[in-house]
This record gives C-alpha cells, structure tokens and sequence, in this order.
C-alpha cells in the first residue's frame, strides 16, 4: 500500500524558516482513563501515567496529548466539564498533575491538554447559577429561549436521544441549547464576561508550564443568534450550518492576543467538516489565530465494513498535503477517541495481517508532511473490540443511537454490526500491558472490557521481538526525527489512480 522516499536531503533544509518544536513534535495521545490504572478502582488515572513515564520516553515522542482531566460527572467521558480548574475526582489531584508535568518536562516531553470550549457539564458553577434566575449574573454564560416565545428554532443534537438541541427547564420557562448532551450545555461566545472566564482559566494552565492547547469541537463556538430556520435535512451537512459561525475569527484573535501569544505554545483545533479554505483560515501564519488544525476528512473514508478504495484515502491525503505546502501547517492522522482503531478500519485485523499492515499505516503517517498524532495502542496494533452486547458499550453517542433506532423500531441487528465496526468504544478500550489479568491495566474490574487479544498483543511481549509493530514505531520515529526531509519535504504522489499502491516522496 505505501512507499516513501526522499525529495530533498536532509541538508537542503538548514535554512528552513520558521522551523518550531510542534511542526517537528510526534504527539502521543493518551485516554487516561483507560491507559492505566494505580489504585484498582478499574479506572485510569494520571498517576498511572506517572507510573508509565519510562514507556513513553522509550517510544521517542516530543509531546503527550491528554484527553481531559478535569472535573467532570462523565456523561461524555470527560468531556462535560463541572470545573476547569480542578482534576477529575477519578483520575486524582492538582498535586499529581503537577508531578506529572513535571516528570514529563525532565524527559524532555511537552504537554497538550484538551479544552472543551463550546460547552460545560450543566453540573458546573456557572450553570447552576445560570438556570438560577433569567436576571442571574450567569444567565447569558449560555443560549436560553424562554418558553413565551414559543418552541425554539428545531436545532440538531449529536448526542440527544431525540436529537433536539433544545432542553427545557422549568425553573425559569425556558430553553436551553445543547450541541451535544443535555448534560453538555453550549457556552455563549457572544457574551465578553464568559470569554474572560474562559481565557482566565486559561491561563492558570498556561502558568503552570503546560506547552499546548488542543480546542475541541472549537468550530461550533459562535453560533448564528438570529436563529434561522435551516433547510430540511441540514443535518446531513451539519459543518455547513454549525461550523465557522459568524464571529469564530473574532474570536480566536482575541485569544490569541489575550492569552496564546503571552506563551511559547502550541494550538490546534478540532476541525470537523472544515473545507481547504476554512483550515487555511484558521492557521495561516499571518492571521494569528491557530497554529494547525486536523480535517476530519479522512475519517470519511473507510467507514463501510466491506472496505473502501485505496484512491479515496491517496486523494484525500494529497488533496490536503499539496495545498498547505507553501503555507499553513496541518496534524496528521489515522485514529483518535472518536474513531475505531487505525488497523480496524484503514487496515486488516485479521490474525495473519494485523502486524504488517498496523506498520503500513504508521509508516504512511509518519512521512507525512505536518504533525504526526498517535493514538496510544496504535504502536501495538491493538485493535477493535468488537462488542456483541450494547450492555458493554460505555459511550454515549452509542447507546443513545441504540435507544433511538429501538424507538424507531428499525433494524437493531444492522445496528450492532455497525457498531463493531465504527464505535468510539473500540479505541476506548484499556491499553494492553502484559499478558496477565486484565493485561496489567488494573487489579480490579475494568471500567470496560478488555481486548481478549491482549495476550499476544502487549508491551510486555512486543518490547522483547524486534520485528513487532512496537519497535517498528520507535524505528520510524527516531527516522523520522532525524529526518528534517520527513518534517518539512515537498509531498508528491506517484499512479494516483493506481488501486493497490500508495507511492509518494
């Protein structure tokens, strides 16, 4: 499938301009709650990840991205935040935080914490206050519509089981809008005292010595308040309605010189759906509003179980690698929290393929022009769990499908067998360490199941084989480091059309 070479030598680049650690960073994503756990209470915490400091270090990686640790009661795994200054109860306290930081920063490895901007957990603070009264301080912290005015404009919900983006609440005879969960409440962007909270609680992180921010679903913040009734079917093409709202340069402008500038950091942001020229937008250089941005149009390709076309995945590769090569910088990759594993879906899983073609996928990913982002496990091959039972799944955006297609009474099978194929939960799944129970994720019961294939697939037995997929990740990183071609090189494909080979220098 993959072929690489070189454009240029190594030499050619010495006078690279504008030439920064987070162009030439491999960033290490890491799922705290299911990398691993010290107290045995079955779930991941941060000082698991302390107590795997040397592992992370021994795969040559520059920075470490954390899903987020903050307060949260986990409607979304984390991502409804009670309070962005305080650490998960679960994954432990300021003070392993910061030795965390710390322990991190003395093996020379950068720190990305994930902020969840566009909402809160309706758990937090200024929530409670805001539904409190419609004459609270709070009250314009998020999008209300009183219920006088009659049923809100319908607004599409990715996680409601209704997919109605409107709450109502009877305290105040009104509703409230929510992009994602009715425990998610969005923030109101248009409001400049809740900015300043947010850039506020920015800083206390940036203080603390973190390197980067990576902005989640930041493409929704501003929304169109006039509150037009879009076309039927809109949902279909969500990003055209939802994304790049109105006031979103506004906006990261003034982050940027409000709190990012002040700060030798890295920013990218989560750019769903976002077309050439809206990514162009949001990190050209001269605008100074984000370092980079990772399209999720890759994630397009290879959603059908049958399999998909090797030309869709170089065309979209090529589309997005040629057009930023003079300008603009772009993250790199193949799987996150949201997506299956890489080998599961890009790859074949199978027993007989599933090491030779998790190094295939690597190594396309990493000769990439851009920001390599590894999703921890990945440099195992761990793969797809594969659930037969929706009582096992964790993940929300799951288990509200499955209740909506029960209440549609449509094809509940068909259901399941997708899910296999494209939960979030197949990536979620603990990280494999040894071959013991639990593959030394825990010594209690897991918050989720674990891989069965996680004998065979572990640190522990893939440390020792030189040929396995984790020494190949660190062969390719420690090439690619070396190799100011890889990083910074002119992109080119060779047989585009051609269905069996990916070639490019």
């Amino acid at each position: 499938m993959a072929s690489f070479g070189y454009a240029q030598k190594d030499s050619d680049f010495k006078t690279v301009k504008n030439r920064t650690w987070w162009k030439e960073a491999v960033v290490y994503q890491i799922y705290p709650r299911s990398f691993k756990d010290s107290d045995g209470d079955g779930v991941g915490d941060l000082k698991g990840i302390i107590s795997k400091l040397d592992y992370i270090k021994s795969l040559g990686v520059d920075a470490v991205w954390l899903n987020p640790i903050f307060s949260s009661p986990n409607d979304d795994n984390g991502y409804d935040i009670s309070d962005y200054r305080n650490i998960m109860k679960e994954f432990g306290t300021m003070q392993d935080f910061d030795k965390l930081l710390a322990g991190l920063h003395e093996r020379k490895i950068k720190l990305v914490l994930d902020m969840v901007l566009n909402h809160s957990s309706d758990e937090h603070e200024w929530f409670k206050q805001s539904k409190s009264s419609r004459t609270n301080p709070y009250r314009d912290y998020y999008h209300w519509w009183p219920a006088e005015k009659g049923t809100p404009t319908p607004r599409y919900s990715f996680f409601d089981v209704n997919n109605d983006a409107w709450k109502f609440d009877k305290t105040t005879n009104a509703y409230y809008l929510h992009y994602f969960s009715q425990k998610q409440p969005d923030l109101n962007w248009e409001n400049e005292k809740l900015r300043n909270e947010v850039y506020d609680m920015m800083k206390f992180w940036l203080d603390k010595g973190i390197d980067g921010l990576r902005m989640d679903a930041f493409q929704y913040v501003s929304k169109d308040t006039t509150w037009q009734k879009y076309p039927e079917g809109y949902e279909k093409n969500i990003i055209k309605y939802y994304g790049m709202g109105p006031n979103l340069h506004t906006y990261l402008k003034e982050m940027n010189k409000t709190v990012v500038s002040k700060y030798n950091v890295m920013t990218v942001a989560e750019g769903a759906g976002s077309t050439l020229e809206d990514a162009h937008s949001l990190v050209d250089e001269d605008r100074n509003e984000l370092n980079m941005a990772y399209h999720f149009e890759v994630m397009d390709v290879g959603n059908d179980p049958k399999g998909y076309k090797l030309t869709d995945l170089k065309r979209v590769f090529t589309k997005w690698e040629t057009s930023f090569a003079d300008k603009g910088w772009l993250a790199v990759f193949l799987a996150n929290h949201d997506v299956p594993r890489m080998v599961s879906k890009y790859g074949n899983d199978s027993e007989q393929f599933r090491a030779a073609s998790s190094k295939l996928l690597t190594t396309l990913i990493m000769t990439m022009r851009g920001t390599p982002f590894y999703f921890n496990g990945d440099e195992l091959g761990m793969s797809n769990i594969k659930f037969d039972k929706i009582e096992d799944y964790k993940d929300i955006a799951t288990i509200n499908a499955y209740k909506n297609h029960v209440a549609k009474g449509e094809n509940v099978t068909a259901f399941m067998e997708q899910q296999k194929f494209i939960s979030r939960d197949n990536t979620r799944t603990p990280f494999q360490w040894n071959s013991s129970e639990n593959a030394g994720f825990t010594t209690g019961k897991p918050w989720i199941k674990i891989n069965q294939n996680y004998k065979a697939v572990n640190v522990t037995t893939e440390a020792v084989d030189p040929n396995s997929v984790l020494s190949y990740f660190k062969k390719i990183v420690a090439l690619r480091k070396n190799s100011a071609a890889l990083i910074y090189g002119t992109y080119k494909v060779y047989d585009i059309n051609n269905p069996k080979v990916y070639c490019h220098t």
